[in-house]
């Protein structure tokens, strides 16, 4: 009912935890696209072997997300995310080896 509510006296437990958790996702994205463009940037534009861009991209996103206290989660992904980019560079480099 209209006439039951009084200002300043509703639960927003919930609303303020969902808007936490979106900012959060929201920051964990963007910091990995900022990870996976300098990535790019690194080995494409300047010329710098994949391995040494894998490797400062990924330092980088664990001090620069650890500094946004993402904690351990976040370290995970990262570490994740670099063994997929190793594999993937490992097929790339064998199916050059097939050609």
């Amino acid at each position: 009912m209209a006439g039951d509510y009084t200002r300043g006296e509703m639960n927003i437990e919930a609303q303020k935890s969902m808007y936490v958790g979106t900012m959060k996702a929201g920051a964990w994205g963007a910091l990995i696209t900022l990870l996976a463009l300098a990535y790019a940037t690194f080995t494409l534009s300047m010329g710098m072997p994949w391995l040494v861009a894998l490797v400062v991209c990924a330092g980088g996103g664990i001090v620069i997300g650890l500094g946004m206290g993402f904690g351990g989660a976040w370290v995970a992904t990262i570490v994740g995310l670099s063994g997929l980019a190793l594999f993937i560079q490992l097929l790339i480099v064998l199916f050059q080896l097939a050609l």
